[in-house]
């Protein structure tokens, strides 16, 4: 994959921040007929070997050809490395005039790492109106770990993003962002192909670096959500540390008078010395 290829820095706090990207018409329009056509003939209903190489599936198919394209395959290379794992896909067809809704949820309930994450694809084949009810996101939830059923009561969530778009287009998502699919009051179906992967390497410097020193970066990370309240600091330390992790570089901040991340990653050494003392232990062993 050329450097040129991959997202920049700024694309990735983006990410950071909002916890998804959405790429519109990326996929021609002949691939997307081409996946409906595979779809209605059950060439993808069946799930694949969980931990297979994801490149190594699909090799023949219209699936395959769009998430080998080099502006796709670039975008999950910048997230997850150039060579991820296949969790599982599922078809979900919500047909014309179906009022129920999908509970808001979060795929990533049993996720306990602290800063890795998986992937969640969403590919639109078909144009996606308001009255058809696409995916619904709550942009920054990535951060808030819940079990599902906690939030499925849910409906709406002041800020949340609900798609609508054109065939062809792409939802790159992190695997603990609050998601739902909602009711199609529409006369048509609503189609949509949902793939999760896995990364096999660190997350760390993935994508293009060359702007990694943009100060727009900064403005990114510390931008305020229209659910945040009393609770927009929280969300700044965590993205700053979500970014610090996936630059490899313990060192950046928000502003040289705040130091958020900077003074919850230091422990001085004095408060060390006394809680390590009163479980008695020597003083030699602090030094150490």
């Amino acid at each position: 994959m050329n450097k040129t290829d991959l997202l920049d820095s700024v694309t990735m706090a983006k990410f950071v921040s909002n916890g998804y990207l959405r790429f519109d018409e990326i996929i021609p329009k002949d691939l997307c007929e081409e996946s409906k056509e595979a779809i209605a003939l059950g060439e993808m209903d069946a799930y694949d070997k969980v931990g297979a190489p994801f490149y190594s599936l699909w090799e023949h198919s219209a699936m395959g050809k769009i998430f080998r394209l080099t502006t796709v395959r670039a975008i999950i290379e910048s997230l997850l490395g150039p060579n991820p794992q296949y969790d599982h896909h599922y078809i979900h067809n919500k047909k014309a005039h179906t009022n129920d809704t999908d509970s808001l949820h979060q795929d990533g309930t049993y996720d306990t790492r602290d800063f890795g994450f998986d992937l969640l694809i969403c590919f639109f084949p078909d144009d996606v109106s308001e009255k058809m009810g696409g995916t619904l996101v709550v942009p920054g939830s990535h951060f808030r770990k819940v079990n599902s059923g906690a939030i499925g009561r849910y409906q709406n969530i002041v800020g949340q993003q609900q798609l609508v778009c054109k065939a062809g287009t792409i939802l790159f998502m992190h695997s603990n962002l609050w998601h739902s699919g909602r009711s199609n009051h529409s006369d048509n179906d609503r189609l949509l192909f949902k793939l999760r992967l896995n990364p096999t390497v660190e997350q760390v410097r993935l994508w293009n670096t060359e702007d990694i020193n943009d100060s727009e970066i900064l403005t990114i990370l510390g931008e305020r959500m229209p659910w945040h309240s009393g609770e927009q600091r929280l969300e700044n330390i965590n993205r700053i540390r979500l970014w610090r992790y996936m630059i490899g570089d313990p060192t950046p901040d928000f502003t040289t008078d705040k130091l958020w991340g900077t003074k919850l990653d230091d422990m001085p050494k004095v408060i060390y010395q006394d809680s390590v003392r009163s479980l008695d232990m020597k003083d030699s062993v602090v030094s150490e």
